[in-house]
């Protein structure tokens, strides 16, 4: 299936945005070490956290597939180590390609029982949990901060607690900062006692009464539709000016493009100013997720730019490095990549295709990403729409609540 796309020249709505599904799957998990009786409230509505909540409520289940949730294989993968029973955990063809020997080292290294059931170093895998009685890890800065944040959550329930050493530079350090934030709201104390090093006791969580905010991730797309729009203004509800949240940080990345945002009672509200740089320079290292916006983005707003910090990318639901460049080469631009982290795009162009059709490689963001190009290609059609439901199920709901038109082409 695809859908082509009409949008109307001025947007002018609010939006009730999807709850974050990285608040969502952490407080899941804490809580179900916390042995919660209060469900956290307001949890996101989408594929990740279903599969999540499906896989928390069927422990005694021996087979849990978390489908294409990288986020519930890498965090079940922690928690099901310390929690009694043995499972397999397995997923999608493509979660079955993503490596995942990193975090299982080092839960080994603590004493976890896990085995590789079908390739080495990638899920499916068996798992029998036990009581863990290791105490020390080292691990590279700039790995996924899913590996550190799973460790960190499990850390309080080990019999001597953990001291985690991040080796070099720190990745997605703010979904780390997100995580001990998590983990302080549910009573655990973790102690950076250096720049790179954490110390968490061992102690117990408290279930609590817990509320989850609004994706600042899933507002990304907003802030781009009303930038692209020949007029837009645009109320985000359930969004918190302290927030969590390291997209959050999107929002001072559009003023620069020429998106204002002002903090209201109830969200923010996005309003087109006009005011862009000539060019965008940007480490993504904190933000990795909303890379694909801002070079869908920049480009339609004919602003070169050089992105860093992008490593993470290509371990993704696909390799979004080079499905960026090959969609982007759809709509005549040439965007290049560099050091396996780098994109960059210096203002080149080729002839752009009459009736592009953009390929999502089953992967959420780059539908949504995509998806407001229809308002400088009107022909563009994007393919396999329902990809959306990982994060943001609503999605093609919402903009048709904005006057966008959806035509399904088989």
């Amino acid at each position: 299936m695809r859908y082509k796309l009409t949008f109307p020249s001025r947007i002018h709505s609010a939006i009730q945005l999807p709850l974050s599904k990285s608040i969502s799957n952490r407080t899941l998990i804490i809580n179900a070490l916390a042995d919660g009786k209060l469900t956290p409230d307001n949890l996101s509505d989408c594929d990740d956290t279903r599969v999540m909540v499906k896989a928390l409520n069927h422990e005694r289940v021996g087979v849990i597939d978390i489908m294409a949730a990288g986020t519930a294989m890498r965090f079940l993968t922690a928690y099901l180590s310390v929690t009694s029973g043995t499972h397999i955990i397995t997923g999608t063809e493509r979660m079955r390609q993503r490596p995942i020997r990193i975090l299982v080292d080092a839960l080994r290294e603590l004493g976890a029982e896990i085995e590789y059931v079908e390739n080495d170093g990638y899920p499916p895998l068996r798992i029998t949990g036990k009581a863990l009685t290791g105490q020390t890890i080292r691990l590279k800065g700039d790995i996924s901060s899913q590996y550190i944040s799973a460790l960190l959550m499990i850390a309080p329930t080990l019999q001597h607690g953990l001291r985690l050493f991040l080796i070099g530079e720190v990745i997605s350090r703010p979904y780390i900062n997100l995580t001990l934030q998590l983990m302080a709201a549910f009573g655990v104390q973790a102690v950076w006692d250096s720049e790179n090093s954490l110390i968490i006791e061992h102690q117990s969580y408290q279930s609590v009464p817990f509320t989850v905010e609004s994706d600042w991730s899933a507002a990304s797309y907003w802030y781009q539709i009303v930038v692209l729009s020949q007029s837009g203004e645009v109320e985000l509800l359930g969004l918190f000016k302290n927030s969590y949240q390291g997209d959050s940080r999107g929002a001072e990345v559009f003023s620069r493009l020429g998106v204002s945002t002002t903090f209201t009672d109830q969200g923010v509200l996005l309003k087109k100013t006009g005011h862009c740089v000539e060019r965008l320079e940007e480490d993504f290292v904190d933000i990795p997720d909303l890379a694909q916006t801002f070079v869908v983005t920049c480009a339609l707003l004919d602003i070169p730019f050089h992105f860093t910090g992008l490593q993470t990318l290509k371990i993704k639901e696909t390799d979004r490095i080079a499905a960026l460049i090959a969609e982007m080469s759809k709509l005549g631009y040439v965007v290049r990549e560099e050091n396996d982290s780098e994109l960059i795009w210096d203002g080149e162009r080729i002839q752009p295709q009459e009736s592009p059709v953009i390929e999502t490689y089953k992967d959420h963001r780059m539908a949504m990403a995509f998806a407001p190009a229809a308002i400088c290609y009107p022909q563009l059609m994007i393919v396999e729409p329902q990809v959306v439901t990982k994060s943001y199920p609503n999605y093609w709901d919402d903009l048709k609540k904005v006057g966008v038109r959806l035509q399904i082409v088989d």
